[in-house]
Protein backbone atom coordinates (compact mmCIF):
# COMPACT_ATOMS: atom_id res chain seq x y z
CA UNK A 1 0.00 0.00 0.00
CA UNK A 2 1.50 3.11 -0.89
CA UNK A 3 1.27 6.86 0.49
CA UNK A 4 -1.61 7.75 -0.76
CA UNK A 5 -3.55 4.43 -0.41
CA UNK A 6 -2.74 5.12 3.43
CA UNK A 7 -3.10 8.68 3.42
CA UNK A 8 -6.39 8.76 2.25
CA UNK A 9 -7.73 6.50 5.09
CA UNK A 10 -6.94 9.13 7.70
CA UNK A 11 -10.00 11.98 7.64
CA UNK A 12 -7.62 14.28 9.54
CA UNK A 13 -4.49 14.16 6.67
CA UNK A 14 -7.28 15.45 4.48
CA UNK A 15 -8.02 18.50 6.14
CA UNK A 16 -7.14 22.29 5.56
CA UNK A 17 -5.53 25.49 7.72
CA UNK A 18 -5.57 28.86 6.25
CA UNK A 19 -5.68 27.02 2.63
CA UNK A 20 -2.73 24.42 3.44
CA UNK A 21 -2.68 21.16 5.21
CA UNK A 22 -0.94 20.33 8.48
CA UNK A 23 2.01 17.88 8.81
CA UNK A 24 1.66 15.61 11.77
CA UNK A 25 4.81 15.37 13.51
CA UNK A 26 3.20 15.05 17.11
CA UNK A 27 2.68 10.82 16.60
CA UNK A 28 4.62 10.07 19.69
CA UNK A 29 2.06 12.31 22.03
CA UNK A 30 -0.52 10.08 19.88
CA UNK A 31 -1.28 9.34 16.07
CA UNK A 32 -4.07 10.57 14.00
CA UNK A 33 -6.76 7.61 13.14
CA UNK A 34 -7.91 6.17 9.90
CA UNK A 35 -11.67 5.77 8.85
CA UNK A 36 -12.16 2.32 9.83
CA UNK A 37 -11.74 3.18 13.37
CA UNK A 38 -14.20 5.95 13.38
CA UNK A 39 -16.77 3.54 11.99
CA UNK A 40 -16.06 1.16 14.54
CA UNK A 41 -17.17 3.47 17.05
CA UNK A 42 -20.00 5.12 15.83
CA UNK A 43 -21.22 1.60 14.46
CA UNK A 44 -21.11 0.65 18.06
CA UNK A 45 -23.03 3.04 19.14
CA UNK A 46 -25.54 2.99 16.48
CA UNK A 47 -26.12 -0.88 17.02
CA UNK A 48 -24.67 -2.42 20.06
CA UNK A 49 -24.49 0.03 22.92
CA UNK A 50 -25.01 -2.42 25.87
CA UNK A 51 -23.50 -3.22 29.06
CA UNK A 52 -22.06 -6.52 29.06
CA UNK A 53 -23.27 -9.99 29.83
CA UNK A 54 -26.81 -9.81 29.66
CA UNK A 55 -29.12 -12.06 27.95
CA UNK A 56 -30.27 -9.80 25.12
CA UNK A 57 -28.70 -9.22 21.70
CA UNK A 58 -26.88 -6.09 21.79
CA UNK A 59 -25.55 -6.92 25.42
CA UNK A 60 -24.54 -10.13 23.48
CA UNK A 61 -22.83 -8.42 20.81
CA UNK A 62 -20.76 -6.44 23.18
CA UNK A 63 -19.26 -9.99 24.76
CA UNK A 64 -18.22 -10.87 21.52
CA UNK A 65 -16.96 -7.55 20.58
CA UNK A 66 -15.39 -7.23 23.53
CA UNK A 67 -13.62 -10.73 23.39
CA UNK A 68 -12.52 -10.84 20.24
CA UNK A 69 -10.17 -7.45 20.73
CA UNK A 70 -9.07 -8.95 23.82
CA UNK A 71 -7.83 -11.84 20.91
CA UNK A 72 -6.34 -9.21 18.34
CA UNK A 73 -4.67 -7.38 21.02
CA UNK A 74 -3.24 -11.10 21.83
CA UNK A 75 -2.18 -11.27 18.37
CA UNK A 76 -0.79 -7.72 18.03
CA UNK A 77 1.32 -8.51 21.21
CA UNK A 78 2.10 -12.12 20.47
CA UNK A 79 0.43 -13.32 23.15
CA UNK A 80 -1.06 -16.99 23.92
CA UNK A 81 -4.36 -15.69 24.13
CA UNK A 82 -7.29 -13.00 25.06
CA UNK A 83 -7.13 -14.72 28.84
CA UNK A 84 -3.62 -12.59 28.63
CA UNK A 85 -5.30 -9.15 27.89
CA UNK A 86 -6.83 -6.57 30.42
CA UNK A 87 -8.26 -3.28 29.02
CA UNK A 88 -8.37 0.18 31.10
CA UNK A 89 -8.66 3.96 31.34
CA UNK A 90 -4.75 4.05 29.98
CA UNK A 91 -1.63 2.75 30.70
CA UNK A 92 -0.88 4.27 33.75
CA UNK A 93 -4.09 3.49 35.60
CA UNK A 94 -3.15 0.01 34.59
CA UNK A 95 0.13 0.68 35.64
CA UNK A 96 -0.96 2.19 39.45
CA UNK A 97 -3.71 -0.84 39.34
CA UNK A 98 -0.52 -3.44 38.84
CA UNK A 99 1.52 -1.27 41.66
CA UNK A 100 -0.85 -1.45 44.24
CA UNK A 101 -1.55 -5.28 43.60
CA UNK A 102 1.90 -6.15 43.71
CA UNK A 103 2.63 -3.57 46.40
CA UNK A 104 0.56 -5.77 48.64
CA UNK A 105 2.34 -9.03 48.33
CA UNK A 106 5.97 -7.38 48.63
CA UNK A 107 7.53 -7.46 51.86
CA UNK A 108 9.76 -4.54 53.76
CA UNK A 109 13.02 -4.34 52.20
CA UNK A 110 12.40 -6.45 49.07
CA UNK A 111 13.27 -3.80 46.20
CA UNK A 112 12.36 -2.76 42.70
CA UNK A 113 14.07 -1.40 40.03
CA UNK A 114 13.17 1.72 37.54
CA UNK A 115 14.76 3.56 35.25
CA UNK A 116 15.86 7.59 35.10
CA UNK A 117 15.07 6.89 31.08
CA UNK A 118 11.52 6.17 32.08
CA UNK A 119 7.91 8.06 31.81
CA UNK A 120 6.46 8.73 34.80
CA UNK A 121 3.75 6.41 34.40
CA UNK A 122 6.30 3.87 34.69
CA UNK A 123 8.12 5.56 37.29
CA UNK A 124 6.13 7.33 39.34
CA UNK A 125 3.22 4.05 40.57
CA UNK A 126 6.26 2.38 42.00
CA UNK A 127 8.37 5.34 43.61
CA UNK A 128 5.38 5.09 45.65
CA UNK A 129 5.71 2.13 47.19
CA UNK A 130 8.57 3.69 49.25
CA UNK A 131 5.86 4.17 51.58
CA UNK A 132 5.54 0.71 52.04
CA UNK A 133 9.32 0.52 52.79
CA UNK A 134 9.79 -0.88 49.40
CA UNK A 135 13.53 -0.05 48.09
CA UNK A 136 13.00 1.70 44.66
CA UNK A 137 16.05 1.55 42.90
CA UNK A 138 16.75 4.05 39.83
CA UNK A 139 18.87 2.96 36.79
CA UNK A 140 21.56 5.78 35.26
CA UNK A 141 20.69 7.83 32.14
CA UNK A 142 23.99 8.36 29.95
CA UNK A 143 24.49 11.71 28.42
CA UNK A 144 24.34 9.65 25.01
CA UNK A 145 20.42 9.07 25.70
CA UNK A 146 21.23 5.15 26.97
CA UNK A 147 20.91 3.10 30.10
CA UNK A 148 24.11 2.14 32.20
CA UNK A 149 23.69 -1.56 31.52
CA UNK A 150 26.79 -2.05 34.02
CA UNK A 151 24.90 0.37 36.82
CA UNK A 152 22.04 -1.94 35.76
CA UNK A 153 23.40 -5.06 36.50
CA UNK A 154 25.07 -3.41 39.77
CA UNK A 155 21.63 -2.45 41.50
CA UNK A 156 20.05 -5.79 40.61
CA UNK A 157 19.83 -8.53 43.92
CA UNK A 158 18.31 -11.12 45.53
CA UNK A 159 15.92 -8.95 46.94
CA UNK A 160 15.38 -7.17 43.77
CA UNK A 161 11.25 -8.45 42.95
CA UNK A 162 10.46 -6.43 39.76
CA UNK A 163 12.19 -4.00 37.14
CA UNK A 164 10.11 -1.82 35.29
CA UNK A 165 11.41 -0.68 32.16
CA UNK A 166 10.56 0.77 29.02
CA UNK A 167 10.77 -0.76 25.66
CA UNK A 168 11.63 2.81 23.85
CA UNK A 169 12.05 6.23 25.02
CA UNK A 170 8.86 8.59 24.12
CA UNK A 171 11.45 11.83 24.16
CA UNK A 172 14.88 9.98 23.06
CA UNK A 173 13.76 7.32 20.76
CA UNK A 174 16.13 4.91 22.47
CA UNK A 175 15.16 0.90 22.43
CA UNK A 176 16.66 -0.39 25.15
CA UNK A 177 18.20 -3.90 25.68
CA UNK A 178 15.23 -6.14 26.73
CA UNK A 179 17.19 -9.07 25.88
CA UNK A 180 19.98 -8.77 28.33
CA UNK A 181 17.53 -7.14 30.87
CA UNK A 182 15.17 -10.54 31.10
CA UNK A 183 18.38 -12.58 31.31
CA UNK A 184 19.26 -10.63 34.16
CA UNK A 185 16.24 -10.66 35.62
CA UNK A 186 15.74 -14.21 35.62
CA UNK A 187 19.24 -14.50 37.41
CA UNK A 188 17.55 -12.90 40.66
CA UNK A 189 13.82 -14.55 39.92
CA UNK A 190 12.30 -11.02 39.58
CA UNK A 191 9.51 -10.09 37.91
CA UNK A 192 9.88 -8.46 34.08
CA UNK A 193 7.00 -5.27 33.85
CA UNK A 194 7.58 -3.33 30.14
CA UNK A 195 6.03 0.02 29.09
CA UNK A 196 5.51 -0.63 25.61
CA UNK A 197 3.36 2.30 24.51
CA UNK A 198 6.06 4.29 22.70
CA UNK A 199 7.63 1.04 20.59
CA UNK A 200 4.32 -0.62 19.88
CA UNK A 201 3.36 1.91 16.62
CA UNK A 202 6.82 0.76 15.03
CA UNK A 203 8.20 -2.59 15.84
CA UNK A 204 6.20 -5.54 15.73
CA UNK A 205 6.02 -7.67 19.32
CA UNK A 206 6.18 -10.71 20.67
CA UNK A 207 5.56 -11.00 24.49
CA UNK A 208 6.47 -14.65 24.66
CA UNK A 209 9.66 -14.72 22.76
CA UNK A 210 10.43 -11.46 25.26
CA UNK A 211 9.48 -13.80 28.14
CA UNK A 212 8.32 -10.80 29.85
CA UNK A 213 5.53 -10.47 33.10
CA UNK A 214 3.97 -7.84 32.22
CA UNK A 215 3.68 -5.36 28.85
CA UNK A 216 1.56 -2.16 28.89
CA UNK A 217 0.89 0.03 25.92
CA UNK A 218 -1.83 2.31 24.57
CA UNK A 219 -3.53 1.95 21.52
CA UNK A 220 -3.98 5.85 21.10
CA UNK A 221 -0.41 5.51 19.55
CA UNK A 222 -0.91 2.73 16.90
CA UNK A 223 -4.07 4.71 15.61
CA UNK A 224 -6.72 3.67 17.59
CA UNK A 225 -8.56 5.81 20.50
CA UNK A 226 -7.59 6.00 24.02
CA UNK A 227 -7.77 2.38 25.88
CA UNK A 228 -5.15 0.96 27.99
CA UNK A 229 -4.09 -2.07 27.60
CA UNK A 230 -2.16 -4.93 29.95
CA UNK A 231 -0.40 -8.39 28.82
CA UNK A 232 -0.35 -10.72 31.79
CA UNK A 233 2.23 -13.70 31.84
CA UNK A 234 -0.89 -16.76 32.01
CA UNK A 235 -1.46 -17.55 35.67
CA UNK A 236 0.44 -14.03 37.05
CA UNK A 237 -2.94 -11.91 37.42
CA UNK A 238 -4.64 -14.56 39.44
CA UNK A 239 -2.17 -14.05 41.75
CA UNK A 240 -2.57 -10.92 42.31
CA UNK A 241 -5.02 -9.04 45.04
CA UNK A 242 -5.81 -6.68 42.32
CA UNK A 243 -8.16 -3.99 43.85
CA UNK A 244 -11.67 -4.57 42.93
CA UNK A 245 -15.48 -4.90 43.75
CA UNK A 246 -16.92 -8.07 44.88
CA UNK A 247 -19.65 -7.60 41.80
CA UNK A 248 -16.29 -7.78 39.57
CA UNK A 249 -14.98 -10.91 37.92
CA UNK A 250 -12.47 -12.67 40.22
CA UNK A 251 -10.21 -14.07 38.02
CA UNK A 252 -7.85 -13.08 34.81
CA UNK A 253 -8.14 -11.01 32.91
CA UNK A 254 -11.16 -9.14 34.53
CA UNK A 255 -9.88 -8.75 38.13
CA UNK A 256 -7.66 -5.93 37.50
CA UNK A 257 -11.12 -3.88 35.05
CA UNK A 258 -12.62 -1.31 37.47
CA UNK A 259 -16.12 -0.45 36.85
CA UNK A 260 -17.99 -0.42 33.19
CA UNK A 261 -15.03 0.16 30.54
CA UNK A 262 -15.75 2.32 27.34
CA UNK A 263 -16.63 -0.36 24.71
CA UNK A 264 -17.02 1.75 22.20
CA UNK A 265 -13.51 2.69 22.58
CA UNK A 266 -12.77 -1.04 22.42
CA UNK A 267 -14.26 -1.15 19.45
CA UNK A 268 -12.22 1.20 17.71
CA UNK A 269 -9.33 -0.75 19.22
CA UNK A 270 -9.88 -3.44 17.59
CA UNK A 271 -10.30 -1.91 14.13
CA UNK A 272 -6.97 0.12 14.49
CA UNK A 273 -5.04 -3.26 14.13
CA UNK A 274 -7.61 -4.50 11.34
CA UNK A 275 -6.28 -1.44 9.97
CA UNK A 276 -2.45 -2.38 10.70
CA UNK A 277 -3.34 -5.98 9.94
CA UNK A 278 -4.22 -4.40 6.15
CA UNK A 279 -0.80 -2.88 5.82
CA UNK A 280 0.41 -6.24 5.48
CA UNK A 281 0.48 -9.80 4.04
CA UNK A 282 0.08 -12.88 5.14
CA UNK A 283 -1.55 -16.49 5.33
CA UNK A 284 -2.96 -15.83 8.59
CA UNK A 285 -3.97 -12.13 10.71
CA UNK A 286 -0.70 -12.61 13.16
CA UNK A 287 1.32 -12.65 10.34
CA UNK A 288 -0.41 -9.82 8.50
CA UNK A 289 0.23 -7.98 11.72
CA UNK A 290 4.35 -8.90 11.75
CA UNK A 291 4.64 -8.08 7.80
CA UNK A 292 2.93 -4.54 8.52
CA UNK A 293 5.16 -3.73 11.17
CA UNK A 294 8.40 -4.35 9.57
CA UNK A 295 7.40 -2.98 6.52
CA UNK A 296 6.14 0.70 8.67
CA UNK A 297 8.95 0.29 10.21
CA UNK A 298 11.10 0.49 7.10
CA UNK A 299 9.01 3.28 6.02
CA UNK A 300 10.04 5.38 8.95
CA UNK A 301 13.38 4.51 9.30
CA UNK A 302 14.05 5.64 6.10
CA UNK A 303 12.05 9.01 6.69
CA UNK A 304 13.24 9.53 10.06
CA UNK A 305 16.99 9.11 8.53
CA UNK A 306 16.31 11.76 6.14
CA UNK A 307 14.99 14.77 8.77
CA UNK A 308 17.33 14.26 11.78
CA UNK A 309 19.97 14.19 8.75
CA UNK A 310 18.66 16.99 7.47
CA UNK A 311 18.42 18.72 11.26
CA UNK A 312 21.93 17.65 11.64
CA UNK A 313 23.14 20.78 9.38
CA UNK A 314 22.11 23.56 11.43
CA UNK A 315 24.77 23.99 13.79
CA UNK A 316 22.24 25.66 16.33
CA UNK A 317 20.28 22.57 16.65
CA UNK A 318 21.32 20.01 19.21
CA UNK A 319 19.87 16.60 18.65
CA UNK A 320 19.96 14.56 21.79
CA UNK A 321 19.61 10.74 21.44
CA UNK A 322 21.06 7.93 20.03
CA UNK A 323 22.53 8.52 16.29
CA UNK A 324 19.54 8.13 13.86
CA UNK A 325 22.06 5.40 11.88
CA UNK A 326 21.73 2.90 15.03
CA UNK A 327 19.81 -0.36 13.42
CA UNK A 328 16.86 -0.26 16.25
CA UNK A 329 15.48 3.27 17.14
CA UNK A 330 12.26 4.53 17.27
CA UNK A 331 11.74 7.53 14.82
CA UNK A 332 11.29 9.92 17.46
CA UNK A 333 13.63 13.11 17.69
CA UNK A 334 14.29 15.36 20.47
CA UNK A 335 16.25 18.75 19.66
CA UNK A 336 17.01 22.10 20.80
CA UNK A 337 17.51 25.25 18.98
CA UNK A 338 20.11 28.00 20.18
CA UNK A 339 18.54 31.07 20.69
CA UNK A 340 15.20 29.74 20.97
CA UNK A 341 13.26 28.14 23.88
CA UNK A 342 11.22 24.29 22.62
CA UNK A 343 8.41 26.47 22.84
CA UNK A 344 8.91 29.52 20.30
CA UNK A 345 10.29 26.85 18.01
CA UNK A 346 6.75 24.79 18.61
CA UNK A 347 5.37 27.93 18.42
CA UNK A 348 6.92 28.71 15.07
CA UNK A 349 6.39 26.05 13.18
CA UNK A 350 2.89 26.18 14.38
CA UNK A 351 2.25 29.03 12.27
CA UNK A 352 3.32 27.00 9.22
CA UNK A 353 0.57 24.23 9.92
CA UNK A 354 3.46 21.86 11.44
CA UNK A 355 2.37 20.06 14.45
CA UNK A 356 5.39 19.20 16.88
CA UNK A 357 5.65 19.21 20.66
CA UNK A 358 8.39 20.82 23.31
CA UNK A 359 7.91 19.91 26.78
CA UNK A 360 9.24 17.20 28.83
CA UNK A 361 6.65 14.66 27.66
CA UNK A 362 6.33 13.09 31.11
CA UNK A 363 10.00 12.16 30.61
CA UNK A 364 10.85 14.35 33.13
CA UNK A 365 13.78 12.44 35.03
CA UNK A 366 15.65 12.50 31.49
CA UNK A 367 14.93 16.08 31.12
CA UNK A 368 16.41 16.41 34.55
CA UNK A 369 19.25 13.98 34.49
CA UNK A 370 20.33 15.95 30.45
CA UNK A 371 20.29 19.26 32.12
CA UNK A 372 17.13 20.34 30.11
CA UNK A 373 14.36 21.27 32.31
CA UNK A 374 11.90 22.64 33.11
CA UNK A 375 12.11 23.76 29.36
CA UNK A 376 12.35 20.83 28.00
CA UNK A 377 13.17 19.85 24.03
CA UNK A 378 11.49 20.13 20.73
CA UNK A 379 10.00 16.55 19.62
CA UNK A 380 9.26 15.18 15.81
CA UNK A 381 7.78 12.01 15.53
CA UNK A 382 7.43 10.01 12.14
CA UNK A 383 4.21 7.93 11.68
CA UNK A 384 2.71 5.37 9.42
CA UNK A 385 0.98 8.21 7.28
CA UNK A 386 4.49 10.63 7.30
CA UNK A 387 5.48 11.28 3.56
CA UNK A 388 9.32 12.66 2.20
CA UNK A 389 7.67 15.84 1.47
CA UNK A 390 6.19 16.66 5.13
CA UNK A 391 10.06 15.89 6.19
CA UNK A 392 11.36 18.08 3.49
CA UNK A 393 8.89 20.78 4.23
CA UNK A 394 9.16 21.14 8.13
CA UNK A 395 13.43 21.09 6.86
CA UNK A 396 12.72 24.15 4.88
CA UNK A 397 10.28 25.99 7.44
CA UNK A 398 12.99 25.33 10.69
CA UNK A 399 15.98 26.71 7.54
CA UNK A 400 13.66 29.79 7.11
CA UNK A 401 13.31 30.36 10.49
CA UNK A 402 16.93 30.11 11.28
CA UNK A 403 17.82 32.75 8.53
CA UNK A 404 15.24 35.36 9.90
Amino acid sequence: MNDLQIRQQFPALQRLHQGEPLVFLDGPAGTQVPHLVIEAIANYYRNSNANTHGTFITTQETDGMMETTRQKVADFLGAAGAHTISFGQNMTSLNFSLSHAIGKILQPGDEVLITQLDHESNRGPWLLLRERGIVVKEVRLLPEGTLDYQHFQAQLSERTRLVAVGYASNMLGTVNDLATIRAWTYQVGAWLLVDAVHYAPHFSIDVQQLGCDFLLCSAYKFYGPHVGLLYCKPGLLDRLPAERLRTTYQHAPYSIETGTLNHAAIAGVQASIDFIAGLGEGNHYRARLQDAMQRISAKEKSLFVSLVEGLKTHPSIQIFGVDAQVAHRAPTVSFIVKGYTATQVCQYLATHNICAWNGHFYALRATEVLGLAPEGVVRMGISAYTTFHEVQRTLEVLHNMLRS
